[in-house]
């Protein structure tokens, strides 16, 4: 539980953040494993067009990820992986490599979202996804879109930000992967929140004391370029935490004072990028009183 805490002030909300990535730390499984990976079989099954959407130009990089990953997780993580033949066995299931588009494959052995990115005439665009744990983000609306458009509602992209990641994309090196945190607060530790930014589902009902619903939300991204293709694969583990069990830990004190100082310096287009303008300051005296 509360596997990082980017709130604690070591990093500052819609920031870049990015830094250095040890490769034997790339992919992260828990104690969750084999929840997570029922779940994704169960909405990759149920749901493919809302969580799975490829252009067929990826394909060699869709197959280039699998193949790292069938090769890394293995030799990582024997105590969970296995490879047999033409299958990897884990968490209870053999996930056969050649059953499916190679991205959905890599997508049902870990935890991690998978994101293919590739470079285009306006620069790096989404060619490819398996996202079954969004955060508010809509797969449709955002496949075969380069980055300037996927983030033209993150408030603070457009400009000097864009700059920077298309530079980070651009000088990304093979031995050199990296990583970033963000976090938000949702009102259920749901992970599949495929609802569109436009279109978001209320997360705190006034006649509900805000702390017996929140859940501080994590995203843990990491790039790394793939040798072969030249594409990018844009990871995301999401962990979701009752924000009440915050106060649990030795330093929840302090952390619960962090993400409140931050919650509180969110200027509005911020707020509302984060669907939290209406209950900021519920949120904010809940904090206060967890805090002691």
């Amino acid at each position: 539980m509360f596997a990082h805490t980017p709130y604690d002030g070591s990093t500052k909300p819609f920031s870049v953040a990015m830094r250095p990535l040890d490769p034997r730390n790339w992919i992260e499984p828990d104690a969750n494993l084999a929840r997570d990976l029922a779940e994704k079989d169960a909405l990759l099954a149920a749901r493919r067009q809302v969580v799975f959407r490829e252009e067929e130009a990826s394909r060699p990089a869709q197959r280039e990820t699998l193949a790292l990953l069938a090769d890394f997780l293995p030799a990582r993580f024997p105590q969970l992986y296995a490879a047999r033949g033409n299958e990897i066995a884990v968490a209870g299931r053999a996930v056969a490599l050649d059953s499916d588009a190679p991205l959905l494959v890599a997508s049902r052995l870990v935890q991690e979202d998978l994101c293919v990115m590739t470079r285009g005439e306006t620069g790096w665009r989404l060619a490819a996804a398996s996202l079954c744990f969004p955060s508010t983000w809509s797969l449709a609306e955002k496949i075969g879109l380069d980055m300037a458009n996927i983030h033209t509602h993150v408030p603070g992209f457009p400009g000097r930000m864009q700059e920077i990641v298309a530079r980070i994309f651009d000088n990304l090196r093979v031995e050199a992967p990296v990583q970033r945190l963000n976090w938000s607060i949702y009102g259920d530790g749901d992970l599949h929140h495929p609802e569109s930014k436009s279109n978001p589902r209320e997360r705190f009902p006034e006649d509900t004391p805000p702390l017996e619903r929140a859940h501080i939300r994590v995203e843990r991204q990491t790039l790394r370029k793939l040798p072969e293709t030249g594409a990018i694969l844009f990871t995301i583990r999401v962990y979701a935490d009752p924000v009440r069990h915050l106060a649990r830990r030795p330093d929840g004190k302090a952390l619960v004072a962090g993400l409140r100082a931050q919650l509180l310096g969110l200027d509005p287009a911020q707020l509302a990028y984060k669907g939290l303008t209406e209950a900021r300051d519920r949120l904010a005296q809940a904090l206060e009183t967890l805090a002691g």
